[in-house]
């Protein structure tokens, strides 16, 4: 049962379009980084500060900065996508990458002022996320077809390889443009003067409910735990389809907050990656603890070693795979439970006012707890008080399971070390 689990789950997180999908994401990462760095130091919490940086006149451009970097999520992604997915065909991949972005402005609406016309920066960012996916995917899937049939304009060999290239994707390119401006065009006619809001209402409303929801975020947490424990990358599982509605939050707040406005989320991004699975997948932050401070057989104690390390940083492949947990049915009721009782705890502490929403800011995952929870919530004390908090019931929760691995542990070594004796005598 749990091979065919393993089989069927593999092949979904190899699937070539979630996994293209992942990695143009994850090529914006960068750039959200960046670009909340220069939030915080637009935003410190210091009295009279940000009317300082207005006074000097740096505010609107740490704003601008801000907008150039974090603001292009959607047009870095498209790229990324289809660049992804053609690599996999084994085709052009930057020129199919170029072909979709150029087609992602096309079916975009213009921003019409008395100065010209433009493009707003709602759908270059996380506003445009949902067509950027759907534009990426289809763009590189027409493109691969035409250069797959060979319907491609050949070059003589002496032409150096950038032109070859540069012809080869013409007709591809063409067809690919050709598709998007008759998509645009049949939109218009039907009344439909926003791709944006088509694909945010029909594909979106219904992922803001698994990924939106404190019960469908419950859902996620126990199938990444799942996951992980048949030895399946849970992250790279589930994060394709769900990360681009916790973006858009996590964006939806940075807004709220340089606009000054109360923030309308609470699940986003930060949330999952730095209040919910501290220490990685299974909040195992709790597990690595314990066994660095609370066990006595040899190997537990050398995990322990090993792994709280990596795991301050929340990296915990070590102790998945050395300790084990994958398959480990003594650890799955805390490799699920933890990470549920650090979503239930965080969300309700920010829901009644106790603890501070993230603001929009993209905390690296791989930030330590405590100073994660103190820069996403914007410089706050409490993002980092209810870290402690859940890192606190993290170990609570593991210690026991641990202590009883522990025992079963102690008597192997100690049978072991009687045979080893019995044979030396």
């Amino acid at each position: 049962m749990l091979e065919k689990v393993e089989e069927i789950a593999g092949r979904i997180g190899n699937q070539r379009h979630l996994r293209s999908l992942r990695d143009g994401i994850l090529l914006s990462m960068p750039l959200i980084i960046i670009g909340s760095i220069f939030l915080i130091l637009g935003n410190l919490p210091i009295n009279g500060y940000t009317d300082w940086l207005a006074d000097i006149g740096l505010a609107p451009i740490l704003s601008k900065i801000v907008n150039g970097s974090f603001g292009l999520m959607a047009i870095v992604a498209v790229f990324g996508i289809a660049h992804s997915l053609a690599e996999y065909y084994e085709v052009d991949g930057v020129s199919a990458g170029i072909i979709a972005l150029s087609c992602f402005i096309i079916v975009t609406p213009d921003l019409v002022a008395e100065g010209g016309s433009g493009i707003s920066y709602t759908y270059l960012g996380s506003g445009g996320l949902f067509v950027a996916i759907v534009v990426g995917l289809i763009s590189a899937e027409i493109f691969r077809f035409f250069v797959q049939k060979e319907f491609t304009i050949k070059m003589p060999e002496s032409v150096p390889v950038a032109v070859e290239k540069s012809f080869a994707a013409l007709i591809p390119g063409l067809m690919v443009v050709l598709f998007w401006g008759l998509v645009y065009l049949l939109l218009g006619l039907a009344g439909i003067d926003n791709i944006h809001t088509l694909l945010t209402n029909t594909l979106g409303k219904p992922l803001d409910i698994l990924g939106g929801s404190l019960w469908g975020t419950i859902v996620i947490i126990a199938l990444n735990s799942i996951f992980w424990f048949v030895g399946i990358h849970g992250a790279n599982t589930i994060n394709p389809v769900i990360q681009p509605v916790w973006l858009q939050n996590t964006d939806a707040n940075r807004l709220a907050f340089q606009a000054g406005e109360e923030l309308p989320n609470i699940i986003t991004n930060e949330f999952m990656f730095n209040f919910v699975w501290i220490g990685g997948g299974g909040a195992t932050i709790g597990l690595v603890i314990c066994l660095w401070l609370f066990t006595k057989s040899k190997n537990n104690k050398a995990m322990g070693k090993l792994t709280v390390g990596p795991g301050i940083f929340n990296i915990n492949e070590p102790a998945l795979f050395g300790l084990p947990v994958v398959l480990n049915f003594k650890l799955l009721v805390p490799f699920i439970l933890a990470p549920i009782a650090t979503a239930l705890i965080t969300y309700f502490a920010m829901d009644w006012g106790l603890v501070a929403k993230p603001i929009g800011i993209v905390v690296p995952w791989t930030m330590p707890p405590i100073i994660s929870g103190y820069l996403a919530t914007g410089g706050k004390i409490s993002g980092a008080v209810i870290q402690i908090i859940t890192l606190a019931v993290s170990i609570a929760i593991y210690y026991p399971f641990v202590k009883l691995t522990d025992k079963s542990q102690l008597m192997e070594e100690s049978q072991e070390e009687s045979r080893d004796v019995s044979k030396s005598s």
